[in-house]
Protein backbone atom coordinates (compact mmCIF):
# COMPACT_ATOMS: atom_id res chain seq x y z
CA UNK A 1 0.00 0.00 0.00
CA UNK A 2 1.46 3.29 -1.35
CA UNK A 3 1.53 6.65 1.49
CA UNK A 4 -0.42 9.76 -0.07
CA UNK A 5 3.09 11.06 -0.65
CA UNK A 6 4.46 8.53 -2.82
CA UNK A 7 0.63 8.47 -4.85
CA UNK A 8 1.05 12.41 -5.10
CA UNK A 9 4.83 11.99 -6.07
CA UNK A 10 4.02 9.21 -9.43
CA UNK A 11 0.82 11.66 -10.25
CA UNK A 12 3.35 14.21 -10.42
CA UNK A 13 6.16 11.92 -12.86
CA UNK A 14 2.79 11.01 -14.91
CA UNK A 15 1.56 14.72 -15.04
CA UNK A 16 5.36 15.66 -16.42
CA UNK A 17 5.24 12.97 -18.65
CA UNK A 18 2.04 14.24 -20.14
CA UNK A 19 0.81 10.73 -19.69
CA UNK A 20 -2.49 10.93 -19.66
CA UNK A 21 -3.93 7.65 -18.90
CA UNK A 22 -1.58 7.27 -15.91
CA UNK A 23 -2.09 10.79 -14.73
CA UNK A 24 -5.80 10.37 -14.39
CA UNK A 25 -5.66 6.70 -12.71
CA UNK A 26 -4.51 8.67 -9.68
CA UNK A 27 -8.10 10.22 -8.79
CA UNK A 28 -11.17 9.25 -8.13
CA UNK A 29 -13.75 8.75 -10.19
CA UNK A 30 -15.76 11.16 -8.05
CA UNK A 31 -12.74 13.71 -8.00
CA UNK A 32 -13.58 17.44 -7.47
CA UNK A 33 -10.89 19.97 -8.54
CA UNK A 34 -11.52 23.76 -6.97
CA UNK A 35 -9.84 27.09 -5.84
CA UNK A 36 -8.78 26.95 -2.61
CA UNK A 37 -12.44 28.64 -0.30
CA UNK A 38 -14.23 29.12 -4.09
CA UNK A 39 -16.42 27.02 -5.50
CA UNK A 40 -16.25 23.92 -7.17
CA UNK A 41 -14.50 23.97 -10.86
CA UNK A 42 -15.42 20.49 -12.12
CA UNK A 43 -16.22 17.05 -10.72
CA UNK A 44 -15.58 13.53 -11.83
CA UNK A 45 -12.79 11.85 -13.59
CA UNK A 46 -14.32 12.15 -17.07
CA UNK A 47 -13.99 16.17 -16.74
CA UNK A 48 -10.69 15.95 -15.08
CA UNK A 49 -9.26 13.97 -18.15
CA UNK A 50 -10.97 15.82 -20.14
CA UNK A 51 -9.53 19.21 -18.88
CA UNK A 52 -5.89 17.90 -18.99
CA UNK A 53 -6.03 16.56 -21.98
CA UNK A 54 -6.96 20.16 -23.52
CA UNK A 55 -4.05 21.24 -21.11
CA UNK A 56 -1.08 19.01 -22.64
CA UNK A 57 -2.47 19.31 -25.79
CA UNK A 58 -2.33 23.83 -25.78
CA UNK A 59 1.12 23.14 -23.71
CA UNK A 60 3.24 19.91 -24.98
CA UNK A 61 6.29 21.39 -22.76
CA UNK A 62 3.94 21.91 -19.92
CA UNK A 63 6.12 21.19 -16.33
CA UNK A 64 5.37 21.35 -12.84
CA UNK A 65 8.71 21.95 -10.56
CA UNK A 66 7.99 20.52 -7.11
CA UNK A 67 9.61 23.15 -4.56
CA UNK A 68 8.45 21.20 -1.28
CA UNK A 69 5.92 19.13 0.09
CA UNK A 70 4.24 18.53 3.39
CA UNK A 71 1.73 15.13 4.37
CA UNK A 72 -0.19 15.15 7.24
CA UNK A 73 -2.71 12.23 6.98
CA UNK A 74 -4.44 11.53 4.17
CA UNK A 75 -3.44 15.76 2.82
CA UNK A 76 -0.47 16.33 1.17
CA UNK A 77 0.12 19.59 -0.10
CA UNK A 78 2.77 20.63 -3.05
CA UNK A 79 4.31 23.64 -3.63
CA UNK A 80 4.66 23.52 -7.33
CA UNK A 81 6.48 26.04 -10.13
CA UNK A 82 4.70 25.92 -13.26
CA UNK A 83 6.02 26.76 -16.61
CA UNK A 84 3.44 26.29 -19.44
CA UNK A 85 6.18 26.65 -22.29
CA UNK A 86 9.76 28.36 -22.90
CA UNK A 87 8.78 32.07 -23.56
CA UNK A 88 6.21 31.93 -20.90
CA UNK A 89 6.37 33.70 -17.16
CA UNK A 90 6.26 30.49 -14.52
CA UNK A 91 3.84 30.64 -12.05
CA UNK A 92 3.70 29.00 -8.35
CA UNK A 93 0.34 26.92 -6.81
CA UNK A 94 -0.25 25.06 -3.76
CA UNK A 95 -1.74 22.04 -4.24
CA UNK A 96 -4.17 20.49 -2.02
CA UNK A 97 -4.73 16.59 -2.19
CA UNK A 98 -6.91 15.02 -0.06
CA UNK A 99 -6.59 11.20 -0.41
CA UNK A 100 -9.97 8.79 -0.11
CA UNK A 101 -7.47 5.36 0.12
CA UNK A 102 -5.42 5.08 -2.52
CA UNK A 103 -6.70 7.64 -4.64
CA UNK A 104 -6.74 11.94 -4.87
CA UNK A 105 -10.34 12.41 -4.00
CA UNK A 106 -10.39 16.15 -4.01
CA UNK A 107 -7.99 18.81 -5.06
CA UNK A 108 -7.82 22.74 -3.78
CA UNK A 109 -5.42 25.26 -5.90
CA UNK A 110 -3.89 28.33 -4.33
CA UNK A 111 -2.01 30.06 -7.08
CA UNK A 112 0.21 33.11 -6.55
Amino acid sequence: MQLPAQIAEAQLTAYNAQQLDAFCAYFAEDVIVADLNGPVKLQGRAAFRELYAKVFGEFPQNRVELLGRIAVGNVVVDHERVLRKPDAEPFEVAAIYTFRGQEIARVDFARA
